[in-house]
Formats: structure tokens, C-alpha cells, sequence
């Protein structure tokens, strides 16, 4: 499915560009280099102006749709997730609450035979304190 959709996306980006190209510029854009007169061309004056400007909003309004679901598409399939119809309509619940862990008694409550138990850390001892002051 994502395969399809990218493919759409790409063929209506091609699509935008040829028609932005297309439009009259003050310059003059690609649609004055044809060959017919002004009064003979079959997208002449106001109506291309109004065609072309339709499409390039509708082609243009597809490119967004596109490119969000894309967007969702690609985050789903990061969580595993592969079915796009199957997510938007599974009920979602929310996540399991975890229970409290328990508190333990002292720090060194760890059973020595646990294989990631670390042996207690030694206390460092307090500094001594010196009854005179230093002379200088």
C-alpha cells in the first residue's frame, strides 16, 4: 500500500510542476512559447489563466492529502504496525498501569545470588577534626 501511494505522489508531483510551468508569468511563462495565435489557442487569455489555476489547486490540495498520509503511514510502520484500515479502526486502549513497586527494607536487602547484585559500596569515613588550629 505504501508502494501505491508513494508512486501517486510522485506522478501528482510531476503533475504540479507541469502545470506551475504552464502558467503565465509577467515575464511570460512556457504557455506563450506555442505555436497558434492568441484568438485560435484552445487555452487562451482568462480561460487558461482560470484552468490552470483550478488544476494547480486541486493538484496541489492531492499533494498535501498525500503527504500526510504518507507521513502516518511511515510512523505506523516504525511501531510495527502494517495495516493502516486495521489501526484507524481497532479501539484504542490505554497502556497498562504498572503496580508500585515495594520498598525495600535497607539498601543492602539485595540477595547476594542475584546475577546483576553489585557488592555494597563502602561509606567513606568522616574527616578528623584537630582540637587546635593550625599555626602559621
Amino acid at each position: 500500500m505504501l508502494t501505491v501511494v508513494l508512486v501517486i505522489h510522485l506522478l501528482l508531483t510531476v503533475a504540479l510542476v507541469g502545470v506551475v510551468l504552464l502558467q503565465k508569468s509577467e515575464g511570460g511563462g512556457l504557455a506563450t512559447g506555442g505555436g497558434a495565435s492568441g484568438g485560435a489557442s484552445f487555452l487562451s487569455g482568462r480561460a487558461a489563466g482560470n484552468l490552470l489555476t483550478k488544476a494547480t489547486v486541486a493538484l496541489g490540495v492531492c499533494f498535501m492529502a498525500t503527504s500526510i498520509l504518507l507521513a502516518v503511514m511511515a510512523s505506523m510502520r516504525s511501531r510495527g504496525e502494517d495495516d493502516l484500515l486495521k489501526a484507524l479502526t481497532r479501539p484504542q486502549s490505554p497502556p497498562p498501569i504498572a503496580a508500585p513497586a515495594e520498598p525495600k527494607s535497607a539498601p543492602d536487602a539485595v540477595p547476594p545470588s542475584a546475577p546483576d547484585a553489585l557488592p555494597p559500596v563502602p561509606q567513606p569515613a568522616a574527616p578528623a577534626q584537630e582540637s587546635a588550629p593550625p599555626k602559621p
